[in-house]
């Protein structure tokens, strides 16, 4: 199978290329990034230090989704080049921006790459008739969920975020292009990711990092936002199983059945390291916070015979230590215009 993969350079898309090339020797995939400030080559670096005939399963090529007459070219098998120029068969669009303090900042590049980037990748799938077009979304797209009950599949979308807005309106443009064109389209939404190479703006890497350097650890509100967690390779692993079994039109919800609030996730990174609670710093909220998200996996695990394998405790202890081992990846990128912006967002809460 030829699969373009969008945004193929960030945090998950990295991880479900790197999970795909292992498992599937004969599997090709097109990686088309535009390398914003959280794409990065080195997520993939195996890869990008191996010549062309050598990662015959591979291809890297920067550009932006919403640059309609490249994804064309990509997709006809003209901007390809090696052994295999094939026609693309499927397209799994991780691209996005995704971060909702920026998405409060500046919503108008949220807009714009979620959903107008979406909507070239549709019709050049369309165009060209790609035989399965999966739309990585987010539980997000829900809203936000009281102390009992999960989200399911036929939940409202109800965002509260310019980030989720621009996810909502990506998939119910996804929708459309099946009601009206039957192009070939299945959406999934996961639940928070957590795992290698996660740029360190998120929770989890932010927390590990700087308790690593004895920073402060910035913590909105109260610290009880409850988030479900699964580990990327689990994500990895629900995706495929919806490329290969998932059932044109329909909406796949992804979870890994760990609720924790933000308080027990910094307490179990604090108590890996062994380092002070005193670290922590409650900052003032961000506009529009939801409280809680969870939701019900039941249906890609009846139907496709999915369930997550990580116990968070574990995934989080093999987290640890991945950045542990891999300070120079981090390291590079906590600093410069990362650095600028992280003083931005919390040095004066």
């Amino acid at each position: 199978m030829r699969i373009l993969v969008t945004g193929g350079c960030g945090f998950i898309g990295s991880n479900f290329i790197r999970y795909m090339l292992k498992k599937y020797d004969d599997y090709r995939i097109i990686n088309l990034d535009k390398l914003t400030y959280a794409g990065n080559l080195e997520n993939l670096k195996e890869f990008h230090q191996t010549t062309e005939i050598e990662a015959a399963g591979y291809q890297f090529i920067r550009g932006d989704i919403c640059d309609a007459s490249l994804v064309d070219r990509i997709l006809a098998g003209s901007a390809s080049h090696g052994p295999d120029s094939s026609q693309v068969e499927a397209i799994i669009n991780f691209a996005a921006e995704s971060h909702v303090d920026r998405s409060i900042e500046g919503p108008a590049v949220f807009f714009k790459t979620n959903i107008l980037g979406t909507q070239v990748l549709l019709d050049a799938a369309r165009k060209h008739n790609v035989k399965r077009y999966i739309q990585v979304s987010t539980d997000e797209v829900y809203g936000s969920l009281g102390k009992k009950g999960y989200f399911t599949e036929t939940t409202p979308l109800a965002p509260n975020s310019p980030y989720s807005a621009s996810k909502a309106g990506a998939d119910l443009l996804v929708r459309s292009y099946y009601q009206t064109f039957c192009t070939p389209v299945v959406i999934t939404r996961c639940s928070n990711n957590y795992g290698p190479y996660q740029f360190p703006e998120k929770l989890i890497p932010l927390m590990i990092t700087n308790a690593l350097a004895d920073s402060s650890l910035p913590v909105y509100g109260d610290g009880l936002y409850t988030r479900d967690w699964v580990h990327t390779e689990d994500h990895s692993r629900a995706i495929d199983a919806v490329l290969h079994q998932g059932k044109d039109g329909q909406v796949y919800n992804i979870g890994g059945n760990c609720e924790r609030t933000n308080l027990e996730v910094i307490n179990t990174i604090l108590e890996y390291l062994d380092k002070p609670e005193t670290l922590i710093k409650f900052v003032s909220d961000r506009p529009g916070h939801d409280r809680r998200y969870a939701v019900d996996s039941s249906k890609i695990t009846r139907e496709l015979g999915w369930v997550p394998r990580y116990e968070f405790e574990e995934g989080m202890k093999i987290t640890i230590k991945w950045y542990l081992d891999n300070k120079e990846w981090w390291e590079k990128i906590k600093n410069g215009e990362y650095l600028a912006y992280y003083k931005k967002m919390y040095g004066n809460r």
